[in-house]
């Protein structure tokens, strides 16, 4: 595998701002709440149409597929968090963050609050030793067989019931002497009682365990993977450009591992406050105008993760991820008194 380098972010200009116009600018930075509205309501209606899939024809085949396809919208919920935290979410500042938390943070035991500033700090420090997110990017690459087991894990619920205890202890551990965390507890309590409570007036409460389940193992994975492909074996250079990756992904990986734009992280890292919904278009016209380098893209998470496992057998033993310390999964492992 070639190396990428900072060579390959030359263009022409690499001041990018300067060959795109400020009406340009602004319309990628354009918030419609409506948009965001969809985004919500369409991440929701997957979860609730794959369960009723199970409910209608319950098989191992369309549990697999239930699992497959909750876990990518819980990651979307993460996702539409982290847009909140940004406040491009919605254009007013209380409907942002009541709806980021309740709808989208709390489900997945999250919490807006201490991540915000969590975030931003990752945003002013990307890729130097001040990162709070370096502990993702620190191990690669690996080997095929430490990918193969970290995807063990994940897809037996190893690694979730790790960050479950740690979710547990950052939120209830903490319910006596910590607001935010009683807060973030209560919140994860009544989102899913209320899920469950939902369920369990159509009839079907044990459905419920689809999502417990894939917040324990599809999930994880799928968090993972999008880890991975945003700043793992990134070229090292201090332009946004360079610390950043984004993945062109096809119609079905938008579906059961890219949700909600997720994979246009190096626009994201440019204009952090376009909104999920205008990184598209944002980077179709960068990639027009011949402003993206072929080594911030990749094409597919399959290329993603044979980048990640490039590096040959009987090396170093693997860095074992610590849910207290090391954020090894974005949005789901991060200590809120490091924020």
């Amino acid at each position: 595998m070639t190396a990428v380098t900072p060579s390959d972010l030359e263009t022409p200009n690499a001041r990018w701002r300067e060959q795109v116009s400020r009406r340009e600018i602004d319309g990628w930075l354009e918030m419609s709440d409506w948009k965001s509205w969809r985004s919500v309501l369409f991440n929701w209606g997957v979860v609730f149409a794959s369960m009723a899939m199970v409910a209608a024809w319950p098989n191992p085949l369309t549990v697999l597929a239930a699992l497959f396809l909750i876990g990518a919208r819980q990651l979307g919920m993460a996702v539409l968090m982290h847009e909140a935290s940004h406040r491009s979410l919605f254009s007013d500042k209380q409907t942002n963050d009541w709806v980021g938390n309740w709808l989208n943070a709390y489900p997945v035991w999250q919490d807006l609050t201490p991540y915000r500033p969590y975030h931003l700090k990752h945003h002013a420090h990307t890729g130097d030793p001040k990162d709070p997110d370096l502990g993702l990017v620190a191990p690669f690459p690996i080997t095929k067989t430490s990918l193969r087991r970290k995807v063990w894990r994940d897809l037996s619920g190893q690694t979730g019931i790790k960050f479950a205890r740690a979710a547990f202890k950052r939120s209830f551990g903490r319910w006596n002497d910590d607001p935010v965390a009683r807060r973030a507890a209560i919140g994860f309590a009544v989102t899913n009682a209320a899920l469950f409570g939902l369920l369990a007036l159509a009839g079907h409460p044990a459905l419920y365990g689809l999502w417990a389940g894939a917040w324990l193992t599809t999930n994880t994975l799928v968090t993972r993977i999008r880890a991975i492909a945003e700043h793992a074996l990134a070229p090292d250079d201090l332009e946004p450009r360079g610390r950043t990756r984004t993945t062109i992904p096809a119609w079905w990986e938008r579906l059961f591992v890219a949700p909600n734009g997720v994979n246009y992280h190096m626009e994201h890292h440019l204009l952090i406050t376009v909104p999920h919904y205008n990184l598209r278009p944002m980077h179709e016209r960068l990639a027009a105008l011949g402003l993206i380098g072929p080594g911030c893209i990749s094409h597919g998470y399959a290329e993603v993760l044979r980048r990640a496992a490039s590096k040959p057998e009987g090396g170093a033993p693997e860095i074992e991820e610590d849910p207290d310390r090391v954020p090894g999964l974005p949005f789901t492992a991060y200590d809120s008194r490091d924020a």
